[in-house]
């Protein structure tokens, strides 16, 4: 429950897009980001497909972790 997928795109060193689980959508910092975080939160095939990433990287990484702990 305490686990946060975040996936940001970048350009020229600047965030310009985030997609973060805990909001589940896209969030933009920049004209170009807000657009297309307009775009790509309204197809939910999207959404799910990051949405899922939580569980496929986080929650088996999280065991792996507590493992070698």
């Amino acid at each position: 429950k305490d686990i946060q997928y975040i996936r940001s795109y970048y350009y020229n060193k600047l965030e310009f897009i985030r997609f973060d689980s805990n909001l589940g959508k896209y969030v933009g910092y920049t004209e170009l980001g807000v657009k297309n975080a307009e775009i790509w939160n309204n197809n939910p095939s999207l959404i799910a497909s990051e949405t899922a990433q939580r569980e496929v990287y986080c929650q088996y990484n999280i065991g792996i972790d507590y493992q070698t702990a």
